[in-house]
């Protein structure tokens, strides 16, 4: 990747982060990454390919980390959903980037929200896997109500509050033990 792609991610990530999407224009971006327009263009073809770019990062990003968690079965979920509320109860945390794109873009066949959506799949997928791996009855209905969990964590999370995100995630992590 150029360098000037980098600052370019590594800025819309800041701003559109913190602001959100749609508050945060490219003029903006061009002249935060200190890159010509020119050059944004070279490497987007518009600002919804910068933001797929973003997301898709952020998905990567998440991927390896959670996909790194060791162990098998019930003790990597209960790793995974420890570190999703130190994140979410954190400071700086401002909500869950795929649920705040696709609360911005609204139409499921926006590419921003298959962005939503494939991480979405993936991270069920991932809790389904563990949970087979435990030996789990259900592990596909509760590795949706694990989705369903993680949503609400980043919400709670994001609003600051601590007490419902640990007690939501002991519940929920209860049922399906």
């Amino acid at each position: 990747m150029s360098a000037a792609r980098e600052r370019l991610l590594d800025t819309a990530t800041r701003l559109f982060y913190t602001e959100g999407v749609h508050t945060v224009g490219i003029d903006r971006i061009i002249a935060e990454a200190g890159i010509a327009k020119a050059t944004f263009y070279r490497h987007f073809k518009s600002k919804d390919d910068l933001v797929v770019a973003y997301l898709q990062r952020e998905y990567g990003r998440q991927r390896e980390a959670l996909e790194s968690v060791p162990g098998a079965g019930y003790a990597t979920i209960t790793t995974i959903f420890d570190t999703l509320s130190d994140i979410s109860c954190g400071p700086g945390f401002r909500g869950c980037p795929f649920l705040n794109a696709a609360v911005e873009f609204p139409d499921p066949a926006h590419p921003v929200r298959r962005v939503v959506d494939d991480y979405r799949s993936w991270f069920r997928e991932l809790m389904a896997e563990r949970l087979r791996a435990g030996g789990h009855a259900a592990p596909d209905d509760a590795a949706r109500a694990l989705l369903l969990t993680r949503d609400g964590v980043t919400i709670s999370g994001g609003v600051g509050d601590k007490d419902t995100v640990r007690a939501g995630i002991a519940a929920a992590l209860k049922l399906i033990g």
